[in-house]
């Protein structure tokens, strides 16, 4: 029916597809009942675990209340949540106007819009190797052939080097990478714009792109470099939020450290734990900037989506999830560095807490893509009851981002399983 009534542009993941029926917590499974280790969390999406009881609650409380109603008219829900949801950026940082919406291309799409008003400057930076959405504007912003179509997008667009620590020019020994690399920021902005642009955006670590993550010091320069051009920065924390890299709550934090904040922050996937949500957290000040016009989300701020983005964000919080991310993922980076010691594909290894990278090369010296041998990895792990993801522009990295209930035998299982499937991938 699927192949009959749903567009073919749909991707499958695998070979012989899975039919998944039911989820609790880490785990998936299928309609024969089979069981599977879920390590990509609905592509980063599920944070807090499929079905948690808290979350499932909140939104069954709601459903049997009111399904919808849109910011035409006040719901105390929307209200509560954004109040919650700001409370968890630095103070400093001033990010506490909050804008529902729907996915994370929405996110991406109207933060173009916001820097644009709010600045009178149309140029925008991206990074080569960044993803940012498959709508028009965003599409635009992202950098891999693969996700562009050729359509009129992208204007106004320019994208930097990728600081790519272990494919470019300055590599994890270099301290001054991430200046190094911002430096292209600044000789971008002089020749290719006309010396003033509206924003630069960038996630804090590469989803789609392989997990590859901004050096230390980067976003520092980078940020001075923009905001020197008259542009707003922007922190796609679409993937690395919530809590997912362990060290902070989000990845900007992480990456930028103390004293970078970005002037707007784009979120989706782990901030509803997987219903259709999103938000740009930013300035007064510059969402201020939208009231110029009139400009209007139907389904943003929905009491159902608001209810279920308050449930996992209080379970997110209650819970400790990303002390959990931190520990947890130090058990995973470290099997991880014993499999990399053991199996000569593995040719690097990155990220942090429970959003990890694991890019395979044919040859560590030449650092040949192995996208066949990634291919053939991803399909075993699944015949082994391992669900993770694999990225990169060629292919060839394993992306494994878990909901960050698993547990420490979940960590060795993934573990036994990855040492299986990259043993006899290379042994074929």
């Amino acid at each position: 029916m699927r192949k009959e009534f749903c567009t073919p542009a749909l991707v499958t993941y695998y070979k012989d597809p899975v039919m998944i029926v039911e989820g609790k917590m880490q785990y998936l499974w299928d309609e024969a009942g089979r069981r599977y280790l879920d390590a990509f969390g609905g592509i980063v999406t599920v944070s807090v675990g499929h079905c948690h009881p808290r979350v499932l609650a909140a939104v069954n409380t709601q459903n049997a209340l009111l399904q919808h109603t849109t910011t035409i008219y006040l719901h105390p829900t929307i209200a509560q949540y954004a109040k919650k949801l700001a409370s968890t950026f630095p103070k400093e940082s001033g990010l506490t106007s909050v804008y529902f919406v729907n996915s994370g291309s929405d996110a991406n799409d109207l933060a173009m819009l916001m820097a644009r008003a709010h600045t009178g400057n149309f140029d925008f930076l991206a990074l080569r190797n960044g993803y940012h959405g498959g709508s028009a504007a965003p599409m635009g912003l992202t950098a891999h052939s693969t996700w562009k179509f050729n359509t009129p997008q992208g204007f106004g667009v320019h994208h930097a080097l990728l600081p790519d620590r272990y494919r470019g020019p300055c590599g994890y020994d270099d301290a001054n990478a991430g200046v190094k690399y911002a430096a292209d920021i600044a000789d971008l902005i002089r020749t290719g714009t006309p010396g003033k642009i509206a924003g630069f955006i960038a996630e804090p670590m590469q989803g789609v792109g392989g997990v590859v993550e901004m050096p230390p010091g980067y976003l520092r320069a980078a940020y001075e470099h923009v905001r020197a051009a008259g542009g707003l920065c922007i922190a796609d924390e679409v993937q690395t939020g919530f809590g997912r890299t362990g060290e902070n709550f989000w990845g900007f934090q992480t990456v930028g450290g103390p004293g970078v904040y970005p002037d707007m922050v784009t979120m989706a996937k782990g901030i509803g734990n997987g219903c259709p949500l999103a938000a740009v957290v930013t300035r007064p000040e510059i969402a201020k900037s939208l009231t110029s016009r009139i400009h209007f989300n139907t389904f943003g701020g929905n009491p159902v989506s608001m209810a279920q983005g308050l449930a996992t964000l209080e379970v997110l919080l209650d819970e400790n999830y990303q002390a959990q991310a931190k520990s947890k993922g130090a058990r995973l980076f470290a099997g991880l560095r014993d499999l990399q010691k053991k199996h000569p594909l593995i040719g690097d290894i990155r990220g942090r807490g429970l959003m990890c990278g694991v890019e395979l090369v044919t040859d560590r010296t030449t650092k040949a893509h192995a996208t066949q041998q990634c291919a053939a990895i991803f399909e075993r792990c699944k015949d082994l009851g391992l669900f993770i993801g694999k990225g990169g522009l060629f292919g060839n990295v394993l992306r494994i981002k878990p909901p960050m209930c698993l547990s420490e035998a979940d960590i060795d299982f993934m573990l036994t399983v990855l040492d299986v499937a990259i043993g006899d991938t290379e042994r074929a």
